[in-house]
């Protein structure tokens, strides 16, 4: 049996240049038609993601939906086995337990398991934390609300990642509640980062359409 690598004593430190190229590459093999299963792209958001990445140690869990590359890399997964993991068409599914990065594909998956952990580090007297990635249109749903009021009551180590493109698939979020103005928008819990970014890829995929 193959040991588990351990843990980083401090995680990788990528410019976002670095990080544009490795999505750039993804971009061309899946345009190739060399990836038959999904994938999502980052784009825009890198020195905001690196931003965050700042509060993130290595003893830290991160959690993740379907669009995870740039936190994979930035929580130490060398860069060439994510690759192979995504060519392998696991692109929005991506767990590396091992470096404690897990990530779901199902909207609001990954909520509940972070809320689990931060109980479970309350409990056991543990100093490390959880950071929690997700959409603007995931925060606005009812499993997001829940999850977030249980960690605030709790207090537990959950830090919560609310990243906005603007976009639920191809809808805009705000015409869908017929607001100017989203949830946490506004700042003001220091548990809640929030941060907003323009991407040049579409929900799904590279621009371009693939024929298998």
């Amino acid at each position: 049996m193959t040991p588990r690598p351990s843990l980083p004593e401090q995680l990788p430190a990528y410019t976002p240049r670095e990080l544009v190229e490795f999505e750039e590459d993804i971009a061309r093999e899946f345009n190739e038609a060399k990836i038959r299963a999904p994938i999502h792209l980052y784009s825009g958001n890198e020195a905001a993601i690196i931003d965050v990445f700042r509060q993130v140690r290595p003893e830290d869990w991160v959690l993740c939906s379907w669009r995870s590359h740039y936190q994979c890399l930035l929580k130490g997964v060398p860069r060439d086995r994510l690759k192979a993991e995504i060519m392998a068409g696991r692109s929005i599914s991506l767990c590396f337990p091992e470096y404690r990065i897990l990530s779901s594909a199902i909207v609001t998956g990954v909520l509940p398991i972070a809320v689990g952990i931060g109980l479970s580090i309350r409990r056991s007297g543990g100093g490390n934390r959880v950071h929690c990635f997700m959409g603007e249109m995931t925060a606005e749903t009812g499993t997001a609300h829940e999850c977030m009021k249980y960690a605030r009551q709790w207090d537990l180590p959950v830090h919560w990642i609310v990243e906005d493109n603007g976009k639920s698939v191809c809808t805009d979020t705000r015409q869908v509640w017929n607001v100017a103005s989203l949830s946490h928008q506004q700042g003001g819990d220091p548990r809640i980062t929030y941060y907003s970014y323009e991407s040049r890829y579409p929900h799904a995929g590279a621009g371009q359409r693939v024929q298998f």
